[in-house]
């Protein structure tokens, strides 16, 4: 994959980047695999805005994706890479033996004709799913479970990778894009390799449309709100926040502010991703 740069035709153009789209090999999805996709617009099931500057966008078909990886010891061949416009990460297309198709996460190096399989049994190369007692140290892996069965929840965005760092006991040391080290069991899956796609994080929008393609609103300063509507509102003219340290929207403490609650899961993470020990 390379980034695409326009001529300056225009201001929105300066500066413009798009992907090529030289690893895509299939325009059309797989109809059997897709979903339809409500767009809530930030909104939860009573209409209330939980999630702001988001709305609009264009219209997208939900692509039903195999997090699970549980069906085992069937091998299969990649029969496309496409894209998709619900997560920065390409997706490929897996015909299995016994004629049944599904999507997963396109991993780095995966190309069409290529076989995957998944189970204990499997190698540990790119596109297989191991359980992580399976997996080498120091191997690369994606689309990690954190309790078996439940299906791949760290690690799928795109250039992503973490790496299996030790194993003790029931757990392994798993390091995180983040840098946070932390423990999972041995016995959930995850995928070897890393995710394709690298060069998502260079390209250049360019312009604000492009942005509510995307579905996003535009973010407005605090300063330049109303009192009303933000702490750091008010004022004639550009006038200081005027209170010890900045706020959010709802007056709490921003900037520094730790906002983890779960301390169920604090026992798991060996290093945080600060680079200080737990």
């Amino acid at each position: 994959m390379a980034i695409r740069v326009y001529k300056p035709t225009s201001p929105g153009r300066r500066g413009m980047s798009v992907a090529d789209f030289s690893e895509i090999t299939r325009l059309e999805p797989q109809r059997s695999l897709l979903r339809p996709l409500r767009e809530r617009a930030g909104r939860n099931v009573r209409g209330k805005i939980t999630v702001r500057q988001r709305g609009g966008g264009h219209k997208r078909l939900y692509r039903v994706l195999d997090f699970k990886r549980d069906k085992f010891g069937v091998p299969a061949r990649v029969e496309a890479i496409e894209y998709d416009p619900n997560r920065s990460a390409r997706i490929a297309l897996l015909l299995y033996a016994d004629g049944e198709r599904r999507y997963i996460v396109a991993p780095l190096g995966l190309t069409v004709g290529d076989s995957v399989m998944s189970g204990p049994d499997a190698e540990p190369r790119v596109g297989n799913a191991l359980p992580i007692s399976k997996i080498p140290q120091g191997t690369l892996i994606h689309n990690i479970e954190l309790n078996p069965g439940r299906g791949g929840q760290l690690v799928r965005s795109a250039g992503a990778s973490a790496q299996v760092v030790a194993k003790e006991g029931d757990y392994a040391q798993i390091r995180l894009p983040s840098g946070e080290i932390r423990l999972i069991r041995q016995e959930c899956m995850a995928t070897v390799g890393q995710v394709g796609n690298l060069e998502h994080s260079l390209i250049k929008l360019g312009k604000a449309g492009r942005s509510r393609w995307l579905g996003r609103r535009p973010v407005l300063r605090g300063s330049a709100l109303t009192p009303r509507d933000h702490p750091h509102g008010g004022g004639e003219g550009r006038a200081p926040i005027g209170m010890p340290g900045p706020k959010t929207p709802w007056g709490k403490k921003a900037l520094g502010k730790r906002t983890r609650r779960n301390k169920l899961t604090n026992k798991y993470i060996v290093r945080r991703r600060g680079g200080k020990a737990h």
